[in-house]
């Protein structure tokens, strides 16, 4: 018996650690501009005791109808901030990736274990390392992996999904908006449920699944946003500009990406055993492998759904049983006591904020306080230190503010389209600009009259305009 149980249980508590010990210390969880936003509008909200229904930080948009649907992520962070500084942020989102990893191994150990299990939970964790950035998409991914294993759990008993699925979905609306994935997932499995039952059952599996649904969706509505927040993610998603977005681009293979390693091995594994899924099942996992490939964001979404759905077919496909685990976790007590112990290492010593490609901290310090008050033109990454610092940018990455006509204009600005720099800096009365070494707008701007570098480093240029 003890063999069985640390078959199960050491895999997920080692794997659970080490995406803890990854998410504490390292460095790249802060290299993503949103972040200082992020904080900067929790504080607001924690100052306020309210959630901003206008724009209250940008250049160009101030005043416009702007809710931040994710205040409940950037109040968290701040409130963390408050406590620990950037080292409690970043407590915060390790605590949150582990405790996905370890809601997901759960799920994945009802029916796998050994090397089976250790093999499929790393090539999913794998797929979550690139988006391991502190924003809120991290505060929701225990409540993805909680969402998907009920689903899966539900299916394999021949039931409804858990009601209390409703509450989780009202938690997750608040914190990001990628709730809408998780009612969209719903519906492979509640097809597969109907067209799985006998015949004189179905109209009851299909009031069944109607009532989770309606439930689900009236809980997502519980926002700040109340209804007109069930359609920001479809607005958000309509908007053509967000493939000039980093985050939004297609996978790279040019180099090895864990994307190509996990593919790889599937493709491996089916050719020495074979895998069955039901059709709505393999139909769900190509959607999300078509998302994983077109934007490299969802790839995280492949990464804790895919190996819930696969890991039943592929332990029937290695000959597994379901076992009942049993006897002591001391594998996972030991891992706990452990994790604990590294959060508090984590907030004790304090986690600086250097220069880098979305933080020109040392650039945006040689700006003279007289010149920092004036319009500024600024690179897209630069929008949230910028906001963080008090300053207005002309741009930042809230893209369901700025929408198609700023996100295109910017991308013709960058792209180095004279007429459309001229048109801001006359519109705007821009006073200094503040973009990366190789943009642009840089070199356009030394041909330009009245303007002159006034500071440059590895990260940032400034350009100031005579009066």
């Amino acid at each position: 018996m003890r063999c069985v149980l640390d078959r199960r249980d050491g895999p997920v508590a080692l794997l659970t650690l080490a995406a803890l010990i990854l998410g504490l210390f390292a460095p790249s969880i802060l290299n993503d501009g949103d972040t200082w936003w992020h904080v900067k509008v929790g504080s607001w909200i924690l100052d306020h005791r309210q959630v901003p229904r206008f724009d209250l930080w940008s250049a160009t948009e101030a005043g416009q109808p702007w809710t931040a649907h994710e205040w409940l992520s950037e109040a968290a962070m701040a409130l963390a901030y408050r406590a620990a500084g950037w080292s409690g942020v970043v407590a915060l989102c390790a605590a949150a990736l582990s405790t996905a990893v370890w809601i997901l191994g759960q799920a994945l150990a009802r029916r796998l274990e050994g090397t089976a299990l250790a093999v499929v939970l790393l090539l999913g964790v794998s797929l979550i390392t690139p988006s391991l950035l502190a924003r809120p998409h991290m505060l929701a991914l225990p409540l993805v992996a909680l969402w998907t294993a009920e689903l899966v759990r539900a299916r394999d008993q021949g039931r409804r999904p858990s009601l209390w699925l409703a509450p989780v979905m009202t938690l997750w609306a608040n914190l990001h908006g990628g709730w809408a994935f998780g009612l969209a997932l719903a519906g492979p499995f509640a097809l597969e449920a109907v067209f799985s039952a006998e015949s004189i059952k179905r109209r009851a599996v299909i009031l069944d699944w109607a009532v989770f649904g309606f439930a689900c969706l009236a809980a997502a509505a519980m926002t700040p946003l109340g209804m007109d927040g069930l359609w920001l993610p479809f607005r958000l998603l309509r908007l053509k500009a967000l493939r000039n977005i980093g985050e939004w681009h297609p996978i790279d293979f040019s180099q090895i990406e864990p994307l190509e390693v996990v593919l790889l091995a599937l493709l491996s594994f089916a050719l020495m055993r074979p895998v069955k899924l039901a059709p709505a099942m393999t139909a769900l996992l190509a959607i999300l492998l078509h998302l994983a490939l077109s934007q490299g964001r969802h790839q995280m979404l492949l990464g804790m759904v895919g190996p819930i759905i696969l890991c039943g077919p592929i332990a029937v496909a290695l000959g597994m049983q379901d076992r009942v685990q049993v006897g002591s976790r001391f594998v996972s007590s030991l891992a706990l006591v452990v994790g604990l112990s590294l959060i508090g290492l984590r907030l004790a010593i304090p986690f600086p904020r250097i220069d880098n490609s979305v933080s020109p901290i040392t650039a945006l310090a040689a700006v003279p306080v007289e010149i920092r008050s004036q319009p500024v033109l600024n690179q897209y990454d630069f929008g949230g230190y910028l906001i963080w610092s008090d300053l207005r940018p002309f741009i930042d990455s809230r893209a369901e503010l700025y929408k198609d006509q700023g996100l295109n204009r910017y991308t013709r600005l960058t792209d180095g389209d004279a007429k459309t720099l001229n048109d801001i800096l006359v519109s705007r009365n821009i006073r200094w600009t503040f973009f990366a070494p190789g943009a642009r707008v840089n070199a356009m701007l030394e041909t330009q009259p009245g303007w002159h570098r006034f500071y440059a480093d590895r990260f940032a240029v400034v350009y100031i305009r005579r009066p």
